[in-house]
């Protein structure tokens, strides 16, 4: 009885074992490949960085517990450096709106115009509620099959992952990384959203939860 469930013991953690691994490389993998796919697109410095119409600037919440995030000032701050460098005309400002009392894209409107831009080239996508969301409405919404995506290096690597499945052509720009013992749970969380990132443009084919009317960007 007891070499029975002696065995049955070493069966259920051979398996979970397996399991583990077999998660493992899927992480691995995914990580692997998201990264690779944006390998050359994107840039630390804004006169390396190719010119384009338009500046994709991701969002996230401007504060955390009360204190400023430091992943949203560094994006103002790179979005800013693309203007004062006249790399872009316009700026799509996505973020989450989901609900009257949380406005991410506004918050950034207001303080790229308190940085000296202009408010007519600053355009809001209030329905950026993920990245696949902000990337696929960039093209499908406002028209932009080429631009330039600022974020974080890890996100802007998955941005541009998810623009390259859609045939679209990005190139990031990489706004200042927050150190990593104050940005860990953002980092490691990463490391699933990039399985999500390509689970949702090959086995699940993911739509943005909302497309709606075109909006023009002008010349």
């Amino acid at each position: 009885m007891n070499l029975r469930r002696y065995l049955t013991w070493k069966h259920a953690f051979m398996a979970l074992g397996a399991a583990m691994v077999v998660i493992g490389l899927l992480i691995w993998s995914c990580h692997a490949w998201v990264g690779s796919a944006a390998a050359g697109h994107c840039y630390d410095q804004v006169n390396e960085l190719p010119a384009a119409k338009t500046a994709l600037v991701l969002g996230c919440s401007p504060s955390i517990a009360g204190a400023p995030n430091l992943f949203y000032l560094h994006r103002i701050q790179a979005a800013v450096a693309l203007w004062k460098a006249q790399k872009v005309r316009a700026f799509i400002v996505s973020g989450d709106n989901a609900e009257a009392s949380y406005d991410e894209p506004t918050v950034m409107k207001n303080d790229l115009i308190k940085a000296g831009i202009p408010e007519q080239v600053i355009h809001c996508d209030y329905a950026g509620f993920r990245t696949l969301d902000s990337v696929v409405r960039a093209e499908a919404i406002f028209g932009q099959k080429k631009f330039i995506v600022v974020s974080q290096l890890f996100h802007n690597e998955r941005a541009l992952f998810l623009a390259q499945r859609r045939g679209l052509k990005a190139v990031g720009f990489n706004a200042q990384d927050v150190q990593r013992h104050l940005g860990l749970m953002t980092h490691l969380r990463e490391y699933m959203a990039r399985v999500k990132a390509v689970l949702d443009v090959t086995l699940l084919q993911t739509e943005p939860k909302f497309y709606g009317p075109k909006i023009s960007i002008p010349e």
